[in-house]
């Protein structure tokens, strides 16, 4: 009976802890960030509550266009505890994207939150793929998006949007964390300090070493401000 117990107990434990891998929940109204301690914990420490303003929960900006005069089109203005220290805590943050004609947010991930993203001006092409399925593979969805319409790209799952038209679009995408976190593909891959070995890229892309010494000697734009 005790075997059986613990067994539940830790199988309710593993279930919860699941249910729960987001975030930690606030235990007060809010933690502003304390940008001057050197104390170091999973997020920010936060400053005293005397201390705390109005500017902390504030951010202005969003009204005006991202730079997309880069090599793939397309600039991400973030808003998130990094820039609001109103939002540590708190598990959500936004972020404002802006594409060029035929600009690209290339395929990338947001390793601790789930993205939902609107279309506020333009047209979109965008899709997200799956993490490798029993069966081998894994599976794209792609949607073609208009003004108002909305689409989920799942926690850590490589995603990208690609703006076909030749006007300007203009996104708005709300993340479950207040600290999401971005792994650009190409940039990650190819563009890594220090590089990762050619001959392993050599071997796991099943290409010739001088093309991987190409692409590395490439320069891989970061477009997150």
């Amino acid at each position: 009976m005790a075997v059986k117990l613990l067994l539940i107990a830790l199988l309710a434990l593993a279930s919860s802890s699941a249910i729960l891998a987001s975030d930690p929940s606030p235990l007060q109204d809010f933690c502003v960030v304390d940008r001057h301690s050197k104390v170091f914990v999973n997020g920010f420490p936060c400053k005293n509550i005397n201390d705390v303003k109005a500017e902390d929960f504030f951010l202005s900006g969003f009204d005006r266009p991202g730079n997309t005069t880069n090599n793939v089109g397309f600039a991400v203005t973030q808003a998130n505890v990094n820039q609001i220290p109103g939002l540590n805590t708190l598990g959500v943050s936004l972020a404002r994207i802006d594409y060029g004609p035929n600009g690209l947010n290339p395929p990338h991930t947001h390793p601790r939150a789930t993205e939902v993203l609107t279309v506020i001006e333009g047209e979109l092409y965008v899709g997200f793929v799956t993490s490798n399925l029993n069966g081998g593979g894994n599976r794209l969805f792609t949607k073609n998006l208009r003004k108002g319409d909305v689409f989920v790209f799942p926690q850590g799952l490589i995603h990208f949007q690609f703006n076909r038209g030749k006007t300007n679009a203009i996104a708005f995408a709300g993340l479950s964390s207040q600290n999401p976190g971005v792994i650009t593909i190409a940039n990650a891959v190819f563009g890594s300090k220090p590089p990762i070995s050619d001959d392993v890229l050599a071997k796991a892309f099943q290409v010739d070493k001088n093309l991987i010494d190409w692409l590395q000697a490439q320069f891989w734009t970061d477009n997150y401000n």
